[in-house]
Parts: structure tokens; C-alpha cells; sequence
């Protein structure tokens, strides 16, 4: 080559991007909670219930453990559900639980926020990556007396604040389905006719809602 010619750069190739990591299969399912996570609203045509659980574990193909109880609060999930929870060994645990310690008396945000925590630690001891909801103001939902209106909301922010200091107590491993964000979710047509419990609809949202977070 001469000495004059110019020496043209080399062009550096960059690597193709790591492809994303493959999505791990869910075998088992666990959901604790309350009358919501035992899936009330959703009626089967025999009898019972189906609700978010169900429909959630079969979209994932996954076992479903479903210890819930009607009117379970927090300390009950911790105390009651939560061995089961354990003994499962699930991949996929969702904590549906709250509201009933709201309509108490002895609500308690600080007491709830450690019954959470500790429910949580538990869980993701086992290695089972955790879903928990950040609740709705469900007074567009069931209309009350604007002095119970605003009680019932001051709890909700409470719950929602508790929510949120578990989460980022805990870090990785967990999710959260935020149920004032949810699309639709504060349609009639979301909610059962006792206004109380999703519809059919309402819990196919739930479940498409916790989906998507996996």
C-alpha cells in the first residue's frame, strides 16, 4: 500500500443482544386471603366458586393451593394459611388480604404491616416469588355516608402505605397489583351484585392483572 494511503478504521461488530431470560414455569400456585381469594362472585354452574385463583392457575398450567377463608384478615393469613402456604412449596404465592381489617374496630395499620412482612419474609425464604395488592377506594364502588366514606378511605391509604413499606422492606421477588389502576375496575359490571366481591368479570381482570406481573 502506499505511503499515502489513508488506513481506513476497522468497523467493530457489536455482539447481538442476549436474547431476554426464558419465563419460569409456575407449578404450583398458592393464593391466601380472604373471601375474594376464595373467589366469592364468581358462582360455578354445580356449586361453589371459582374466582381469580382458578382462573389464574389455569392460565399458567399451574397446581392451585387455595387455603383462603371467607372474612380472613391479616393476622389470620399469617397465623392460619400461612403453613399450608409453606408446606406446598409454591412458585407463586398471591396474598389477597386487607379489607376485612379495615371494617374492624381494632384496625390496626402497624400490626398489619408486620403480619405482611413477616407473611412475606416467609415466602421468599422458600424461594416462591410473592404477588400483593395496593387496594382501591371502594367507596366508588359501594357508596356510604361521606364521615364513613372518608373513615374507610383514610384505612385503605393506610393498607396501601403498609403495602408499600413491605415491598421495599423486601425488594426483589415480590410484585404488586395496584387494584385502583386496573383497568375497568371500578365498573358496575366489574362487581358482583352485593358490590362487595368481583364479578366473573372482575376476577378474569384479577387474574389477567397478576398474569401480566409474571
Amino acid at each position: 500500500m502506499p505511503p499515502s494511503a489513508s488506513v481506513r478504521p476497522r468497523l467493530r461488530i457489536a455482539p447481538p443482544p442476549e436474547p431476554p431470560p426464558e419465563p419460569q414455569p409456575v407449578r404450583t400456585l398458592v393464593t391466601l386471603g380472604d373471601s375474594t381469594a376464595v373467589g366469592l362472585g364468581d358462582p360455578l354452574p354445580g356449586g361453589g366458586w371459582r374466582g381469580f385463583p382458578v382462573l389464574l392457575a389455569e392460565a399458567l398450567g399451574a397446581r392451585l393451593v387455595n387455603p383462603a377463608v371467607t372474612g380472613s384478615r391479616m393476622a389470620d393469613v399469617r397465623r392460619d394459611q400461612l403453613p399450608a402456604a409453606l408446606a406446598a412449596e409454591p412458585d407463586v404465592v398471591v396474598i389477597f388480604v386487607g379489607m376485612n381489617d379495615t371494617l374492624r374496630s381494632d384496625f390496626d395499620p402497624v400490626r398489619l404491616r408486620a403480619d405482611l412482612a413477616a407473611t412475606v419474609a416467609a415466602l421468599r425464604s422458600t424461594g416462591a416469588h410473592v404477588l400483593v395488592m395496593r387496594y382501591h377506594d371502594h367507596t366508588r364502588v359501594f357508596p356510604l355516608p361521606a364521615p364513613l366514606r372518608r373513615a374507610l378511605w383514610r384505612r385503605v391509604v393506610a393498607i396501601n402505605l403498609a403495602v408499600d413499606a413491605v415491598v421495599a422492606g423486601i425488594g426483589a421477588g415480590i410484585g404488586v397489583l395496584d387494584l385502583d389502576a386496573l383497568p375497568g375496575g371500578y365498573e358496575p359490571a366489574a362487581w358482583a351484585i352485593d358490590r362487595l366481591h368481583p364479578s366473573e368479570l372482575g376476577h378474569r381482570m384479577l387474574a389477567a392483572g397478576l398474569a401480566a406481573l409474571l
